[in-house]
């Protein structure tokens, strides 16, 4: 724990770590607290899913364009922006939804909302090389924001649900519109948000050739990019049916969806756990086989819980656990691919790269959850399972497919890297 401690003493590094903190609560919290209180207000599930997933589509559209414009302009002036707007398009939705705003109004407002949401996440992640240049410091730094993301999809729903017992239902996301901006602000405060803003845009440079080396124009043109984001995808899917089945499972097993958070918090607390283990020391093997090997466990663990759903009689003794030792996978994978990304990468494009790696994130989230909808509803939790295993076996294959495009890709990297200087 002393690495982990060393990087919140560091001043430079904590202060943009905790604004960045609070402003990606909003994260957990706004599609819950749209969800819950278009649901309250409207009584109808379906108006409040067709408002909650506009704010989803949104955001998975709005992200990437943002972190390529944060390349460009630089953090505090995309930033600063979109943390108010977003913000202030939730306090709309919410005003709309208790004045009886129409359905299209509110999709349309959420939609906005999503769309202007603020790119936190790619930020901070592309920040972290500004703040380490040290690769080794920078794992370590990967593997906290990791291991953040998961206590902020445990503690944002734990606060929405807090603000819900003693305030009324508009209340929740009036907060959450709060913490996005004050967040965004305090962020955008900090050195790491002034120091990752470009010194000059200037257009690519051709080569001898006559072309822009690739990766110049965008960052999904970088060698090995595309297959990590094709990893993400496929690996989100297969989040997206998890989440969707672990709620089916709680009204099955525990008597009602509102005790998913027991479930939750086995899964996220081994992610937890496994994200800190990773980070806190060096492992002697590449990155980049670390990912199929713990995808394919990934998928390993999944397929044993669809098994355990065609049972007669599921024992909480034995989920709980199984879900704990799923979860302790999940976050050194997502370290691997933000740490592969972060050097894959051109330095000009990091933004850009690290905000389609949450879109990819989000869109394969938002595809599982309505892939797990229809096939809890027509074959069952086996199937839903099932699927989510599917679905991480393929981005383990993907991956293992990919190792000789991102070992050329590393070495090329690594050869402009040391390349000596010439001077004439």
């Amino acid at each position: 724990m002393r690495a982990y401690l060393r990087l919140l003493r560091y001043g430079p590094a904590a202060r943009p770590f905790v604004s960045a903190l609070i402003a990606r609560l909003p994260m957990a919290m706004a599609p819950l607290g749209i969800l819950l209180l278009v649901q309250h207000e409207r009584t109808a599930y379906s108006i409040a899913g067709l408002v909650t997933g506009a704010f989803a589509v949104g955001s998975a559209i709005g992200t990437p364009v943002w972190g390529r414009q944060m390349d460009r302009f630089g953090q505090i002036r995309i930033l600063l922006p979109t943390s108010l707007i977003s913000a202030a398009l939730l306090v709309a939705v919410a005003l709309a939804t208790i004045w009886d705003g129409s359905t299209a109004l509110l999709v349309a407002l959420s939609a906005l909302a999503g769309l202007s949401y603020p790119p936190v996440s790619p930020a901070l992640r592309s920040a972290w090389r500004v703040i380490f240049p040290d690769p080794a410091a920078r794992r370590v730094a990967f593997a906290l924001d990791a291991t953040s993301v998961e206590l902020i999809f445990v503690g944002g729903p734990l606060l929405l649900s807090i603000l819900l017992a003693f305030t009324a239902p508009v209340v929740p996301l009036l907060v959450t519109a709060g913490l996005m901006a004050g967040g965004g602000v305090a962020y955008c405060r900090t050195d790491a948000a002034r120091r990752g803003r470009p010194a000059k845009w200037q257009p690519p440079t051709a080569d001898a050739t006559g072309r822009a080396p690739r990766g110049s124009r965008s960052a999904l043109t970088a060698t090995g990019v595309a297959a990590v984001l094709a990893v993400m995808l496929a690996m989100s899917v297969g989040f997206g049916q998890l989440d969707t089945s672990m709620a089916a499972t709680a009204g099955e097993i525990l008597g009602g969806t509102s005790q998913v958070g027991i479930l939750f918090a086995a899964i996220a607390g081994g992610s937890a756990v496994g994200g800190l283990l990773y980070g806190a020391r060096h492992w002697h093997f590449e990155e980049r086989r670390g990912v199929p090997v713990l995808l394919g466990l990934f998928a390993l663990f999944l397929g044993v819980m669809a098994v355990l759903m065609g049972q007669p009689r599921i024992s909480l003794w034995v989920l709980m656990p199984l879900l704990f030792v799923t979860g302790v996978t999940i976050a050194p994978t997502l370290i691997m691919q933000q740490n592969l990304l972060d050097h894959l990468a051109p330095s000009h494009r990091l933004n850009e790269a690290q905000a389609l790696l949450s879109a990819s994130n989000t869109t394969g989230a938002a595809a599982g959850t309505a892939l797990a909808g229809l096939m809890i509803d027509f074959h069952g939790l086996t199937w839903s399972f099932g699927g989510a295993a599917i679905a991480a076996g393929l981005a383990a294959a993907i991956a293992a497919q990919s190792q000789s495009h991102w070992r050329a890709a590393s070495k090329a990297v690594l050869d402009r890297v040391t390349e000596p200087t010439t001077t004439s």
